[in-house]
């Protein structure tokens, strides 16, 4: 195997443990039906954040390296487009993803009861609109690299 088939192999395999847990986040939280449910879902979807930013980076990284070794890749709009694409995704987790996690996160520390209250549902709702987004951003980026359209 040429080092270029392990990066290519390295990326596939990072695009499906990185990428696929970031799909589910959302299920995982919002099937819960109360504070302790809702806690421990919070617990999960921090473990799987983990592998998303462990994937991500190696998207990242073997995606540019790729580019280095076969400087053809540049000069395709698809490469160009998905690595634009994948770096403004990147980008709404610092930018707009944090800011809005770091209430509920708190929230879920601070508050004492057992049944969600409705505040949450309007902070989760802002949360997970962005990150519907940025699933939908990395769906097209995943569509890129499988067509290379043009």
């Amino acid at each position: 195997m040429s080092f270029y088939m392990l990066l290519v192999t390295i990326h596939v395999f990072s695009a499906i443990l990185g990428m696929g847990p970031g799909f589910v986040m959302i299920r995982v939280v919002s099937s819960a039906k109360n504070m302790t449910e809702l806690r421990h879902a919070y617990a999960i979807r921090n473990r799987l954040h983990t592998f998303v930013m462990i994937g991500g980076t190696l998207l990242l990284i073997t995606g540019l390296a790729m580019g280095f070794m076969n400087t053809s890749l540049f000069e395709k709009a698809w490469y160009w487009l998905s690595l634009i694409l994948f770096l403004i995704a990147l980008a709404f987790g610092p930018l707009l993803l944090s800011p809005r996690s770091k209430p509920i996160k708190q929230w879920l520390v601070e508050y004492d009861g057992e049944e969600i209250p409705s505040d949450y549902y309007r902070m989760e709702k802002e949360l997970f609109r962005y990150e519907r987004l940025e699933n939908f951003i990395f769906l097209i980026v995943i569509a890129l690299m499988i067509l290379k359209p043009f």
